[in-house]
């Protein structure tokens, strides 16, 4: 009969010494399945020491024979050892005596129906256990695609930042070609006016006169004979899903630093820019890393948004 419990508990899915424990502390599979609901989150080296000390049991006096075993301390009465040592273990309890009453086993309908209980209990149990393992797998995935979405972001950011310094780092290089442009001109030009100079003072030692001494260069700002244009700024007029939206911006602003500006003033997502007279398509990295004046956009361009 034990062998045929045990078997029955293995296939439902027990652990195998839990199962023999089960066996040993109950009477019957319904026993044996309350025992193991009862003490499922006991370790099982606890449930051993346990095994090992056993309850105190006192022995009825005389020649009397023991029928039944009885707790002293809820005066609860028990068929078997096995059924005081299931109650000593869920109850706590270690006093016991023998007892010379006999109590009547539980009929074979009684057994089936708490064998019926027991099995709804262990499948609702598994159940509800079923249901916890799914939530606890959903928070977690919910966890993991927080943490990738974060990540993602951090490293779209430092993109954006790279390009932001990449651009700025091209501007400066532009600007400071253009300083050593304008010196390199300049040293040129006082080059020519000194041999000037002296082929001049040559030619007068030659012919017996005075040079009269050079006359001061004239200031810079009185040669003008009409007003430059400003080329500093570029006005643009962005065609958008949501309408025309009017710029005026440095004209050193590169095409990333006016997607950026429409991503986070209206809310969009810029691709590309296009302008159609002449026809030219700006995306990608290398164009959108281009200053509106490189780009040929100054003082005033068109662009369509995508």
């Amino acid at each position: 009969m034990s062998q045929s419990v045990l078997d029955q508990l293995l296939e439902m899915g027990f652990d195998k010494e839990r199962a023999e424990l089960a066996v040993k502390k109950s009477d019957g599979l319904p026993d044996a399945m309350d025992w193991l609901e009862k003490n499922q989150d006991t370790p099982l080296e606890e449930l051993l020491a346990e095994e090992e000390a056993g309850p105190s049991v006192a022995k009825v006096e005389g020649d009397a024979l023991a029928m039944s075993l009885v707790c002293n301390e809820c005066n609860k009465k028990f068929r078997s050892q096995r059924e005081a040592e299931f109650h000593a273990n869920k109850s706590g309890h270690t006093d016991f005596a023998e007892s010379t009453e006999e109590i009547a086993p539980l009929t074979e309908e009684e057994k089936k129906q708490r064998l019926t209980e027991l099995r709804e209990k262990v499948k609702a149990k598994r159940a509800n256990q079923a249901v916890i393992d799914k939530e606890e797998q959903k928070r977690n995935e919910q966890i993991r695609q927080k943490a990738t979405k974060e990540s993602q972001d951090i490293k779209e950011n430092l993109q954006r930042q790279e390009q932001i310094k990449e651009a700025a780092k091209k501007r400066q290089e532009k600007v400071d070609e253009m300083e050593a442009k304008k010196r390199i001109k300049a040293k040129i030009e006082a080059d020519k006016e000194e041999r000037r100079r002296k082929a001049e003072e040559a030619k007068a030692a030659r012919e017996g006169r005075t040079v009269p001494p050079a006359a001061a260069p004239a200031p810079a700002a009185a040669a003008p004979a009409r007003p430059a244009a400003n080329h500093n700024e570029s006005r643009l007029r962005l065609q958008t899903s949501g309408g025309n939206v009017m710029k005026t911006v440095p004209a050193e602003t590169t095409l990333f630093e006016v997607a950026q500006m429409l991503e986070s003033e209206n809310d969009l997502t810029v691709t590309k820019f296009i302008q159609n007279f002449p026809r030219k398509v700006f995306e990608g990295n290398l164009d959108f890393g281009k200053t509106l004046k490189e780009a040929g956009l100054v003082p005033s361009a068109a662009l369509v948004v995508q």
